[in-house]
């Protein structure tokens, strides 16, 4: 028994009364296809993609990291780290070290590529300086120009004061 699906011998013409339409060739252009511009593929393909909050902050510490090892060799920011650890006084050192950040995160923002790292230096440059500042310590006053006494000159202490002091200080057993 046969088949209706059974191929049809190849003498046989299915389509001979249907007009056959030739497949028209597609209209391409006489450069080939049309592509994008050069500045339109940089700007998809250099901004990286976000993968989150937690991996856009890492991917910022890792540069910030890269930066810093670069920068630490510095001549210049290690002479400055060294003056300011050789400084005696604590308002001497603070300062020293007010100068010792803006060189070394200078260094460091003339190195950085994307804007989101400069910022994070400049944040981080304005933490480590908030340390140096001590709010709840009193200024000392400007001792620059001393003010002058009425009498042009200076009275000397009387020795009775002291003689007082040393008597409260034995009174003052605890």
């Amino acid at each position: 028994m046969l088949n209706g699906q059974d191929a049809a011998p190849p003498s046989v013409d299915l389509y001979e009364g249907q007009d056959q339409l030739e497949p028209t060739p597609s209209p391409i252009p006489p450069n080939g296809p049309e592509l994008p511009e050069i500045s339109q593929l940089d700007q998809t393909f250099s901004k990286p993609r976000s993968l989150g909050k937690e991996a856009d902050a890492a991917r910022v510490h890792v540069e910030w990291r890269q930066l810093k090892n670069r920068t630490v060799n510095d001549p210049q920011v290690q002479a400055a780290k060294a003056y300011a650890q050789a400084a005696r006084t604590d308002l001497e050192k603070r300062n020293r070290l007010r100068n010792y950040y803006n060189i070394y995160y200078e260094r460091m923002s003339t190195l950085a590529t994307t804007p989101e790292i400069k910022l994070a230096l400049q944040a981080l440059k304005t933490s480590h300086q908030g340390v140096l500042a001590q709010p709840r310590v009193r200024p000392t006053p400007d001792t620059s120009t001393p003010t002058p006494t009425p009498s042009g000159t200076i009275a000397p202490k009387k020795p009775a004061d002291k003689q007082k002091k040393k008597k409260e200080k034995r009174h003052k057993r605890f």
